[in-house]
């Protein structure tokens, strides 16, 4: 799952890959902004843990579970 969160004045944004669901993402996303969280805490496939302040993000894009296309397009 490619997920990438937007840093408030920030002109670069966090990419990683996780192995966890779009639901799982979506709930702890969500719960960190409506339960005024200091932090919000993804891990990504390989184990590397992210916190990110709540009052920086700006947004969250949760990628499918679609495999990548190889290859030209005609």
């Amino acid at each position: 799952m490619d997920i990438r969160i937007g840093i408030v004045n920030t002109a670069r944004e966090l990419n990683f890959e996780s192995d966890a669901s779009i639901d799982d993402i979506e709930a702890a996303v969500s719960k960190a902004l409506a339960g005024g969280e200091a932090h919000l805490k993804l891990t990504d496939n390989k184990g590397k843990v992210y916190l990110i302040p709540t009052a920086t993000i700006g947004f969250v894009e949760i990628g499918s579970d679609e495999g990548r296309r190889v290859g030209f397009v005609a």
